[in-house]
């Protein structure tokens, strides 16, 4: 809990009542702060002797390569109707296989550059899901293409195999 305190403050930066000539350089200060992972829209600037600028820290470059199932409508728009292939990821926060393999293949999703994407669904939240999909064990993996079932594993792979799995399904 205090590593994540800790960490929560060295990510965010505060300038509060800024030197004059830190203020004539906020904006020289900006662009290198740009290049950290932003996720949705920069924050406004809302006054220069207040400038404060938060950011989340990103764990990994996948972050924006996979989604979390909703309901069984978002489901349905976002893997069923997907114009590119998409691998389902049916887990649960319990599972600790899940929690192996979800980075990975989250980590080999972003390799194919958007060509693929990646659904999480958690079967304790969306068990209609894993019985239509007949999920028995989690971690199981589904690879669906124009809305078909193409191809499934169940169980922890090497990046190898998720490798040639991904691979298949393009």
């Amino acid at each position: 809990m205090a590593h994540r305190l800790l960490l929560r403050r060295l990510t965010s930066v505060t300038l509060r009542e800024a030197p004059r000539s830190l203020q004539s350089q906020s904006s020289a200060h900006l662009s290198p702060l740009s290049s950290f992972c932003w996720h949705g829209t920069k924050p406004p600037l809302h006054h220069p002797a207040s400038l404060r600028i938060a950011r989340r820290f990103c764990a990994s470059p996948a972050s924006d390569v996979s989604f979390n199932i909703q309901n069984q409508a978002d489901f349905t728009d976002r893997v069923i109707n997907s114009t590119k292939p998409v691998l389902v990821d049916f887990h649960a926060s319990w599972c600790g296989p899940c929690r192996m393999l979800g980075p990975r293949l989250e980590k080999m999703v972003a390799k194919q550059e958007g060509k693929v994407i990646m659904a999480k669904v958690d079967i304790d939240d969306h068990t209609d899901l894993a019985i239509e999909y007949k999920v028995s064990v989690v971690p199981t993996v589904i690879a669906i293409k124009d809305g078909d079932v193409v191809d499934q594993f169940t169980g922890v792979k090497s990046e190898d195999d998720l490798e040639v799995f991904i691979k298949k399904l393009m």
